[in-house]
């Protein structure tokens, strides 16, 4: 026979004991439990940034490079799906693209921009040339010209009436200097529109640098003409004087005979109009390791004339008062023989290239000027070449 156990009610006091009871084991578990911050939200000190990069919230569009979220990944997935979206969507999306950065201004992202809108098959002809037209002002902005000016054209091939292209098409041959296409564009622009101040001010202004062009053009060409007819009758005159040269093809090729002395190198021999030859000339002084430089000196002039000129004015390096041009003796080196010659002070510069030992070496006459019986004169005979002696 089992022995039943009744239980007690408990009373109103119990209850309130053992609710206290219980709370208070509660307070002791949470407060036994680690301390940690909650990092899974939006930091409070950044939660608009962090709100702005949600897609939801965004008002800009991820820069190049930036890594994308989850969720930006999965829409952007959905804009440019091809099993998504139609050709003609597909276009619309990427055309939408490129006006937002020319809107904020990244034309080079324009230009990648309306290029992959044109990469698909959309047949209208005007939509395509809203394309070409809108990549080629981004070209514009640029100064990719050329590539702007193929696209306007492009997108006149589609649409033959379209202002904006043409305007655009006319600013690009301005810039390029094609000025017969540019002025064709602006008589387009006018027959539409007499009145057009901007067209009728590039006309003007593009008629005016061509007309300059050819001008200087034909000056130019001129110019040139004049070159090679006095470059032939230099050679004629060197001719007709036996000059000799150390390089073989001096007189028929112009670049032998430019001197390669910075002072005289824009100085080549020439003959002017009464076939005088000029000649640009140095003049080396062995006691100062000093040059003197005469770009156009006459073959006219006798080397004592020459030298008057040059000491008119005391030299610089000469402090003693030496040079004067009754002190000094002249000499010239024919570097084949590997001797020197002294030069008759009497004799015009033309005379003395016409000696036999006499060479031009890279069109340029060169002297050596030392003073009469000085040390310096000698060193330099005994220790460099062997004198000869002057024909009279």
């Amino acid at each position: 026979m089992s022995e039943e156990t009744s239980k007690k009610p408990m009373t109103d006091e119990e209850r309130l004991q053992l609710a206290a009871k219980l709370d208070k084991e509660l307070d002791q578990f949470i407060n036994s439990r680690e301390k940690r911050s909650y990092t899974d939200g939006w930091p409070e000190d950044r939660w608009e940034e962090e709100m702005a990069k949600h897609p939801f919230f965004m008002t800009k569009a991820p820069e190049p490079g930036e890594e994308l979220s989850p969720l930006m990944k999965g829409l952007q997935q959905l804009k440019y799906d091809p099993e998504e979206n139609t050709a003609q969507e597909l276009a619309e999306a990427y055309k939408e693209d490129g006006k937002w950065h020319m809107q904020n201004k990244q034309f080079r992202l324009a230009v990648w921009s309306y290029t992959e809108a044109l990469k698909f098959n959309v047949t209208e002809a005007e939509y395509k040339s809203v394309l070409y037209n809108n990549r080629s002002a981004a070209h514009f902005f640029i100064k990719n010209y050329r590539s702007s000016l193929l696209d306007a054209q492009k997108a006149l091939e589609l649409k033959p009436d379209y202002d904006k292209a043409r305007w655009r098409a006319a600013q690009c041959a301005d810039h390029l200097n094609r000025y017969d296409l540019c002025v064709e564009l602006c008589d387009q622009v006018l027959k539409a529109e007499p009145t057009n101040a901007q067209a009728l001010e590039l006309r003007k202004k593009v008629i005016a640098r061509k007309t300059l062009k050819e001008r200087d053009e034909r000056k130019a060409e001129q110019a040139k003409r004049r070159k090679v007819e006095q470059f032939a009758r230099t050679v004629e005159q060197l001719k007709e004087r036996g000059v000799k040269f150390e390089e073989k093809d001096a007189l028929t090729n112009e670049a032998r005979l430019k001197p390669r002395l910075a002072p005289l190198e824009d100085f080549i021999v020439t003959a002017d109009s009464n076939g005088v030859l000029h000649w640009p000339t140095v003049f080396c002084y062995p006691q100062f390791l000093s040059t003197d430089f005469q770009q156009q000196l006459s073959e006219e002039l006798t080397m004592e004339e020459v030298l008057l000129n040059m000491f008119a004015e005391p030299m610089e390096l000469d402090e003693d008062g030496q040079y004067a041009a009754h002190t000094v003796n002249v000499y010239y080196e024919n570097r084949i023989s590997a001797i020197v010659r002294k030069v008759d002070l009497k004799m015009k510069i033309k005379d003395i290239l016409k000696e036999k030992t006499f060479y031009v070496y890279e069109g340029t006459l060169t002297f050596y000027i030392l003073v009469k019986g000085s040390p310096y004169e000698a060193l330099y005979l005994g220790e460099t070449r062997t004198p000869l002696k002057l024909n009279k």
